[in-house]
């Protein structure tokens, strides 16, 4: 599913995208199985939201924005099987809230998910044509969203890449990249861009515990695109920090409260804390769609507890004594004062984040 993508101002080399994560069709939302790769590259059609719904709960497609961008998929579906139904237009919302509910359940911490709910129930509570065009309208809705996606991570890129100069070294956790969003990326979108420009960029990808995601996906990402790279487990980050190795540290975001808090993938917040003792700048890169300013600090952010099975074991494949315990809080907060910047599509915030997270929202650039 890769293909070019019209540059608006982002120079042809930067803009031109190797990997599509998700596409919104007629009838039909189209994933990348995250779960197959990089063994094999494999694509899930999801023709139902509940079946979006499934992919979504089951990490079939994961990282924030594109969560947010499939459930805008999943909505449009769920307005395209109530449009063909017969019943008033009273009927065709009602299906759309329960899907809007099923979808919005699948997973709690990342915010977008619910932002692109709020952005398509915001088309089908104004619309009053009949059933079909309120689809119809629905649909073109869920496409924009995705494109816009990938517009915001190109200027994401693009105003991180300064933070950065040739020969650089960046650690990255968890995925990031063109999986976790429509097709560029938000932390690996800086290191694209970085590396498009300045060139000699390289990546230390942690492993990223115990889904595998630095391992699996950015490592396959980096390899698709060229940039060179090394994985190292997770308990090596202090390791190749204390030695100087680490020129920056650059991670995505799944939820960031108006103080600057952020929730990232587990084990994030260890890594903030070893950048901040060594003096290694922390940077966090997410479009304004990942801010929820109804929460005053990290303290509000909800954590999505997983099965412990999926410590205990991975694909199967029992990795513990059997009877084993285990805890899984699938992300940590991240304090503000870790944070040297966050980067996002209307540029580069600085602390205080309340004042620089609000202005942003203010100029109107959370807006899609």
């Amino acid at each position: 599913m890769a293909e070019p993508l019209g540059s608006g101002g982002v120079p042809e080399d930067v803009s031109r995208l190797r990997v599509r994560t998700v596409e919104i069709l007629p009838g039909e939302v189209v994933l990348i199985d995250q779960l197959a790769l990089p063994h094999e590259e494999r694509y899930v059609r999801c023709h139902t939201w509940r079946e979006v719904a499934a992919r979504i709960t089951d990490m079939t497609v994961r990282g924030a924005p594109a969560i947010g961008v499939t459930a805008a998929g999943g909505l449009a579906l769920a307005a395209a099987a109530a449009a063909a139904s017969p019943g008033d237009p009273n009927a065709f919302r009602a299906a759309l809230e329960q899907a809007a509910s099923g979808l919005l359940a699948t997973r709690p911490t990342a915010v977008n998910l619910r932002w692109a709910v709020d952005e398509m129930r915001l088309v089908w509570t104004a619309c009053d044509e009949p059933p079909a065009a309120c689809a119809a309208l629905l649909l073109a809705r869920a496409q924009a969203i995705l494109e816009d996606d990938i517009e915001r991570c190109l200027r994401i890129g693009e105003h991180g890449s300064a933070l950065f100069k040739a020969g650089d070294t960046i650690l990255t956790h968890c995925n990031a990249g063109a999986l976790a969003t429509a097709g560029y990326g938000t932390a690996l979108g800086v290191v694209r861009a970085a590396f498009a420009r300045y060139g000699g960029i390289s990546v230390l990808v942690d492993e990223t515990r115990p889904w595998l995601q630095g391992a699996r996906l950015t490592a396959w990402e980096l390899g698709v695109e060229g940039i060179p790279y090394r994985l190292i487990s997770d308990n090596m980050a202090g390791h190749f920090i204390q030695r100087g190795a680490v020129d920056g540290v650059v991670v995505g975001a799944d939820r960031i409260a108006a103080n600057g808090d952020t929730a990232n993938k587990i084990g994030t917040y260890t890594v903030s804390v070893l950048a901040k003792e060594h003096g290694v700048p922390f940077y966090v890169a997410a479009p304004l769609s990942t801010v929820d300013l109804t929460l005053g600090s990290g303290a509000g952010i909800p954590i999505e507890e997983r099965a412990e099975a999926e410590v205990t074991s991975f694909h199967g494949r029992q990795v513990a004594p059997h009877g084993a315990r285990a805890y899984h809080p699938a992300f940590d907060v991240t304090p503000a004062a870790n944070i040297a910047a966050i980067v996002t599509e209307a540029g580069v915030l600085r602390a205080p984040f309340e004042r620089s997270l609000a202005t942003a929202f203010a100029t109107g650039e959370c807006g899609s």
